[in-house]
Parts: structure tokens; sequence; C-alpha cells
């Protein structure tokens, strides 16, 4: 009798198991990789690593009981050290989700050793649809924004606005090439025409030649399908060659809040872009800022709340879900709808990609600007099923595959 209740006791036991919270390792570790040195430093860089940490604060500090751990590093814009990083923490450090991932080179390398490996990757720093598309995994998720939507924001904006001529100012590698095709191609669908394209290196200082082509077009809207330092240094120098005097539009087709700061209002002035995000948008958007200034002297853009956002709701998920067992996990991110201050009530679609609302802004005049970071005047507000390409139209499967 003894021997058939221990028995019983042992099957009991057994079968109790899985349906106990599990965690790995006995942690759960988050690995924030981005740019921190180059173009981009200011785009994300250490900063979002603040608001991965702070996102973690605010969850409480634990998930499941077990303590949750976030490292970061510095991937240089190179996807073969982001991919050798990215193979070591999963290999070696136990981290069980690697997130930001600035440059879509890099964004794509990463997810495609994250799909190899199981693990789960939220991209916020990069643009490329190619993440929620042709190159989709059932792991990988992308937040804040894609080129499609500053496409639909920025391009189509313009081209109602009677800017119905193009011109391209486009980075040298996959998130340009991606930006200038979704945006050329948005354009044309409004009725307007590109003109032609110029391609410039990744961190170019010396725009001229770009520049001079460009204004030679005679197109009422020069494009600047790039990022970070150099869409700010396209524009300064923009501004000696007299283009925006003599008649010519500079859409700043990826340009957010930090490079704004960074070029300041007598420069940026009258610019017209699209962010997923704007601190001064509602009550919960600036308590979430005030507390992001606190700690870091500059308020957030979309790609520092993305991340906080997208380290959230992997915590949600986790909690959900019981374990932080990649397939649970990832079945609830796909399952649970985003409500935080960067996203109300948004779904996450088939092919990973987060439906957040984006918002077209203008660039305040200094005059018009009544505190420091008071730079956007919120043009319109662009739905987010209308922003993203539906999963059935990006030749993305469904999670299931």
């Amino acid at each position: 009798m003894k021997l058939l209740a221990l028995a019983s006791m042992a099957l009991m036991t057994a079968t109790a198991i899985p349906a106990m919270a599990q965690v790995s390792d006995e942690k759960v570790k988050i690995g924030i990789l981005n740019d921190q040195s180059g173009v981009y430093a200011d785009f994300g860089g250490k900063w979002s690593y603040e608001a991965a940490l702070m996102a973690v604060e605010d969850f409480g500090g634990t998930v499941l009981d077990k303590p949750v751990e976030v490292i970061t590093a510095d991937h240089q814009n190179k996807p073969d050290i982001a991919a050798n990083i990215a193979r070591q923490w999963y290999d070696t450090e136990q981290v069980d989700a690697i997130m930001e991932l600035t440059t879509s080179s890099v964004a794509l390398a990463v997810q495609g050793i994250s799909k190899e490996k199981k693990k789960i990757n939220m991209v916020t720093g990069a643009a490329t649809t190619e993440l929620t598309g042709a190159q989709c995994s059932p792991y990988g998720f992308h937040w804040a924004y894609d080129t499609h939507a500053l496409a639909v924001g920025t391009g189509g904006a313009l081209v109602e606005q009677g800017g119905d001529t193009w011109f391209f100012l486009t980075a040298d590698y996959a998130f340009g090439y991606s930006l200038e095709e979704q945006t050329g191609n948005f354009a044309k669908s409004k009725g307007g025409e590109i003109l032609g394209a110029v391609r410039h290196p990744l961190a170019t200082t010396d725009f001229s030649s770009f520049l001079l082509q460009a204004q030679a077009s005679g197109a009422k809207v020069i494009g600047l399908a790039n990022a970070g330092l150099d869409t700010a240094n396209a524009i300064k120098q923009a501004a000696e060659f007299g283009i925006v005097a003599g008649g010519q539009r500079l859409a700043a087709l990826l340009f957010t809040l930090a490079e704004v700061h960074g070029l300041g209002l007598e420069a940026a002035q009258g610019l017209t872009l699209t962010e997923g995000f704007y601190w001064d948008r509602d009550d919960e958007s600036r308590e979430f800022a005030r507390r992001y200034y606190e700690r870091t002297e500059r308020m957030p853009n979309m790609i520092q709340a993305g991340t906080y956002s997208a380290v959230m709701q992997y915590l949600k998920a986790i909690k959900e879900a019981g374990t932080d067992e990649t397939e649970a996990v990832a079945a609830k991110l796909h399952e649970m709808k985003v409500n935080d201050l960067f996203a109300r009530d948004a779904t996450v679609g088939a092919n990973g990609r987060l439906l957040n609302d984006m918002y077209l802004m203008e660039v305040k005049k200094p005059a018009d600007s009544k505190e420091p970071w008071d730079y956007y005047n919120v043009l319109a507000t662009i739905p987010g099923e209308e922003a993203y390409i539906k999963p059935s139209e990006s030749g993305c499967s469904l999670v299931s595959q």
C-alpha cells in the first residue's frame, strides 16, 4: 500500500510540474543591442537601455518571482559584430530575448539568428518592412514604426500639400532602400512623380555633391531616406546651399525628437516628419517623460518609448504564460493587446507587427515653442490599421508555420 501511495504521489507531482510557473536559469535576461557610438547614438543608444531599465523597475523588478536582468552592448552598426554578440548572448550568457536593434541590416541578421535559436527578438530601432515580410520570424516582433508607416505619414501628407515631384537622398543600405521604395511608391499612388535618387554611404559628412544633384533635379520635395546624424548633416548643408530658400522642401523621412533637439529649432523649423510617439501627447506620456528626463536630462523619442513598451509587454507575456519558454511567450505576445504609455488598445499582427498609431508632425518655429523639448505640432493621427502593411500583403506566413 505504501508503495502504491508513493507511486501515486510521484505521478501527481510529475503531472503537476508543467502547470507550475517555470523560468529558465532562475532569471529572465533581456539584451538591448544597438548603436551607442555612431550616427544613431542619440536615436536610440544608451537612452533605450535606460528606458528598458525603467520598464523593468515599473514592472516590479521580478516576473514569476524571478529577477529580471537587462544587459546592453554596442553593435557599431555592423551586422557581423551584432551577430557575434547575439550568438554569445544566446549560447553562453543565458539571454532570453534581444531588443531594440537599431539599423535594419543588423536587425535582419539578429532576427535570423533568433529564429534559428528559437529566441524572441523585439525590434524598435530598425525600420525595414522585411522584418515582418519576407524575412519574418514566428519569434520576431516589430514595435514603434517601419518604413511603410513613415511613407504613409510624411510621403502622403506632402503629396497632398502639392509636393508632387520627388528626389531622394538615400542611405546606401537596406533601411535606406526600403524607405525610398516605400515612400516613392506611396507618393506615386497619390499622383506624385519620382525624378531621381542618389545614394550615400552611412555616416557621410559631406553631402555637397548629393545635394547639388537634388537641387538640380528641380524636385519640389527632397526626401531624406536616411536617419540620425546623416539626416541632421544633410539638413544643415542644405541650408548652406539655399535649397529651402530656393523653394524646394525637405522631407525628413526618419527624424525623431532626439535629432530635432540636436539640430535645434532654428534649423529644423518647418520640417514634416512622422513618429509613433510624442512625449506631450497626453497625461500618461507626460508623466513617463518627466521621469525619463530625471534620469537622462532628455525627453524620449519613439525608439526609447517603444523600447519601454516592448520590454513591458514581454514581461507581461511571461507572466500570462506562466513561463519564459519561447513558444508560449510568443503566443501570448501575438494574443495580447498593448495598452501602455506608448500604444493604446493596439494589436499584434500574425507577422509580429505592432499596429500602433503614428503621428504626422511639423517642427515648430522657435517663437512657438513654450518650453525645452516643446518641438512639435501634431498635424494628424494615422491609425495603426492604416499605417502598416497587412500580413496577407507582406508575404509573411502565419505564426503556426
